[in-house]
């Protein structure tokens, strides 16, 4: 069984590659995650930051 980790995407990036590598963690379009993240209140700013410095590049 092989392990999956949440890794930013150096292929599906726009800034930092974050939503590239969640929507390919998920299984799911990375544009539904960039557009989740807008709509949805309380994902903001911040929180793309910190996930951008915590979440390591594949």
């Amino acid at each position: 069984m092989q392990v999956r980790r949440l890794t930013r995407s150096r292929t599906n990036r726009v800034l930092t590659g974050l939503c590239g590598g969640i929507g390919e963690y998920l299984g799911i379009d990375p544009v539904v995650i960039r557009l989740i993240w807008i709509i949805v209140p309380g994902l903001n700013l911040c929180a793309y930051i910190i996930g951008s410095i915590i979440v390591p590049e594949e």
